[in-house]
């Protein structure tokens, strides 16, 4: 079942978050240190106002368990939404740190930060659900387009998000890795 995540949820959805954005953890949480990291983002799970925050997590539940998650926010929210790392990282490591975050998506995008399936649920179509519910996300908030970005190895999530209509709009690098940026538009009936 497809619903929000709770801040109760924190140590069955911080995993697969963890897996999801892989060294952008590091780059969120200012450290390397995987325990510290852990802790920090933790504490950024369960607070109201980030991007990884529960309030931002749509999660599919089975049999009482997470069997996978999707982190998705509007792009017009993306600057306040990162505004908590900034300063994390600025108090770390002086003023111009925060520059370190890399803007992942644009005004009018409903952007998919991050989805992850627990390898235990995997092959069951659990991503393609999460990825649906986002798109009817999307469109009821009325965002011009769906974006993502994903790292060009990434071959099966690549594929899925060709076969789902998304096209490729151009590279970013974040946190050192190179993704490419894929897109899909919404077509608003004038009714």
């Amino acid at each position: 079942m497809i619903e929000a995540a709770k801040q109760q949820d924190v140590n069955e959805v911080l995993p697969l978050i963890l897996s999801a954005i892989g060294s952008i953890a590091y780059t969120l949480s200012g450290t390397e240190d995987d325990e510290r990291t852990w802790e920090l983002l933790a504490g950024d799970f369960i607070s109201e106002h980030n991007r990884i925050s529960y309030r931002n997590i749509i999660v599919d539940r089975i049999d009482g368990r997470i069997a996978g998650m999707l982190i998705s926010y509007r792009g017009d929210d993306a600057d306040e939404l990162d505004q908590p790392f900034r300063e994390r990282l600025e108090s770390i490591y002086g003023a111009g740190a925060g520059d370190k975050l890399t803007v992942e998506c644009q005004p009018g995008d409903y952007y998919l930060d991050a989805v992850a399936v627990d390898e235990r649920f995997r092959g069951q179509g659990i991503a393609k659900r999460l990825i649906a519910a986002f798109e009817g996300q999307g469109e009821q908030k009325r965002c011009s387009r769906l974006s993502l970005i994903v790292e060009p190895d990434n071959t099966a999530a690549y594929s899925l998000y060709q076969r789902s209509g998304y096209k490729d709009d151009g590279e970013l690098t974040v946190s050192g890795s190179r993704y490419i940026r894929m897109i899909k538009p919404f077509e608003f009936s004038e009714s």
